[in-house]
């Protein structure tokens, strides 16, 4: 087996453990922390797909922004077993159904897999995902909306800090 195989399957085994911690931990802070473990097998799986943009993004936004305000949320709300409610058993039933259907079309994706892969001849060149063509892209196809958006975040930014100013 070669390295990136190697490299495959651990950080496969280790999304996989992961999101099996974030679902059996009891207290939901360690269930975040696993979540942030899951988005760094994931980012690395990106990058293995040479989608370094992809990776970097999610890594940042993901692990770095949303998990960490769940983060903080969570332990402002101070959770504990004590004040979480009793679920009846219809809503058992309910999440019972709806893991059988998730996990009936998880199957029937694996099944077609070897289709999928296949068709997907464009991911032989190794050069789909790569910054420099999306960097060569924004500034030379997309450079008027990309200013656009650069100086519509900026104003949005102004506009916060104007809003969020105390007298």
């Amino acid at each position: 087996m070669s390295t990136i195989q190697i490299l495959f399957f651990f950080l496969s085994t280790l999304a996989i453990f992961s999101a099996i911690m974030v679902l059996v931990s009891k207290n939901p802070v360690h269930s975040v922390l696993w979540l942030i473990v899951v988005f760094f097998a994931i980012s690395g799986h990106y990058i293995l797909l040479n989608a370094q943009f992809l990776a970097i993004v999610n890594l940042i936004v993901y692990a770095g922004a949303i998990m960490v305000l769940f983060l903080f949320v969570i332990m402002l709300m101070n959770l504990n077993a004590a004040t979480e409610p009793r679920k009846n058993w219809w809503m058992k039933l309910t999440g019972v159904v709806a893991g059988g259907c998730f996990l009936i079309v998880l199957v029937s994706l694996v099944r077609q897999a070897s289709e999928i892969s296949a068709r997907n001849v464009l991911l032989k060149t190794g050069d789909i995902g790569l910054i420099k063509n999306l960097g060569k892209a924004l500034f030379s196809d997309f450079v008027v909306p990309f200013e656009i958006s650069s100086v519509l975040f900026l104003s949005a930014m102004v506009g916060a800090v104007v809003i969020g100013k105390k007298d």
